[in-house]
C-alpha cells in the first residue's frame, strides 16, 4: 500500500528544488523590517493575517505546523517570538534553517507527520500557525487533536485550508474554468486517480491531495476541544473557481 507521508515528503522535496512558490524563503530585507515591527504572514494565497488576531508575539511560543519552507517562521522569530517550524519535508525546513543562520534567528525545526506530534510536549505553544497543508493528510481530525494537547490553556490556532468544492470537478479542466462535476468530498487522490496518473503523479513530484469535508475542517476542530472565534475567505487566480466563490478560508480558534 502506498505510504501518503513518505510520497509527499519526496513530493514537497522535490517542490524546493524545483523553486515551487511555497518553498521560496523570505529575503534578509524582510527579516530586518520584521524586527522592526513590520511584518505580515500568509497561510492563505493572497490575504495576510489580520494583524489584531495576533498577541504580543515577544517571548511567545509559536508553532508554525506544516509551515516549512522559510516563510512564516523566519518573520515570528524576528518579530520576537520562539519559534518551532514543524514539517514533512525535510528539504523545506532546511529552508527556515538556512534564514535562521543568514540573518541569526532562533528557530527549532522538527520533520513529522503532522497528525503525530509526540515528538513536542504537551501544553508548550502559546499559538499555532497552521498554513495551508493539510490538504495533503488522509485524516484532518488526527491533526486538531494533536493541536489541541500542544497548546497551552487560552493558546490560539490559526489555520488556512481548502475549500472543499475544488475537489468535486474533473480536475483535467478545473484550472480552465471547466467545471465537471465528478467527484464527492471527502476526496482522496487515492481513490479517484487511476494507477496511470498516480505514476505520473510521482515521476512529476506531484503531492497527493485530500478533500476535507467542513465537518471535519470545521466542527473536527470544536470536537477536538477548540473554539472557532475567527474567519475570513481568501482567493487565488490559479482557481478559476475564484472567480465565483473563495476557494480558500482560515480560522481562528482557542483552547479554553
Amino acid at each position: 500500500m502506498l505510504d501518503v507521508n513518505q510520497f509527499n515528503q519526496r513530493a514537497w522535496d522535490a517542490q524546493v528544488e524545483s523553486g515551487n512558490q511555497w518553498t521560496i524563503p523570505v529575503s534578509t530585507e524582510e527579516v530586518q523590517a520584521a524586527r522592526q515591527g513590520n511584518w505580515d504572514i500568509f497561510l492563505t494565497p493572497t490575504k495576510p493575517v489580520p494583524k489584531e488576531w495576533f498577541p504580543d508575539l515577544k517571548g511567545l511560543s509559536v508553532l508554525c505546523l506544516g509551515g516549512g519552507g522559510g516563510q512564516q517562521g523566519p518573520l515570528l522569530a524576528a518579530a520576537g517570538a520562539e519559534v518551532t517550524v514543524f514539517d514533512q519535508s525535510p528539504k523545506q525546513l532546511a529552508q527556515d534553517r538556512m534564514v535562521a543562520e543568514r540573518d541569526n534567528l532562533n528557530i527549532q525545526t522538527v520533520q513529522g507527520d503532522m497528525a503525530d506530534l509526540s515528538a513536542l510536549d504537551d501544553g508548550i505553544f502559546d499559538l499555532i500557525v497552521h498554513p495551508v497543508s493539510n490538504c495533503f493528510v488522509a485524516d484532518v481530525r488526527p491533526v486538531w487533536r494533536e493541536v489541541e494537547r500542544v497548546l497551552k490553556l487560552g493558546g490560539q490556532l490559526f489555520s488556512g485550508l481548502v475549500n472543499p468544492l475544488i475537489y468535486i470537478f474533473e480536475q483535467e479542466g478545473f484550472e480552465k474554468g471547466l467545471f465537471k462535476i465528478v467527484n464527492a468530498i471527502p476526496y482522496s487522490d487515492l481513490k479517484s486517480l487511476s494507477a496511470e496518473k498516480l505514476k505520473e503523479y510521482e515521476e512529476k513530484h506531484y503531492p497527493l491531495e485530500f478533500g476535507h469535508s467542513l465537518n471535519d475542517l470545521i466542527t473536527g476542530q470544536i470536537e477536538a476541544g477548540l473554539l472557532i472565534t475567527g474567519f475570513y475567505e481568501d482567493t487565488w487566480d490559479l482557481h478559476a473557481l475564484s472567480k465565483h466563490i473563495a476557494t480558500f478560508f482560515v480560522t481562528r480558534a482557542r483552547k479554553d
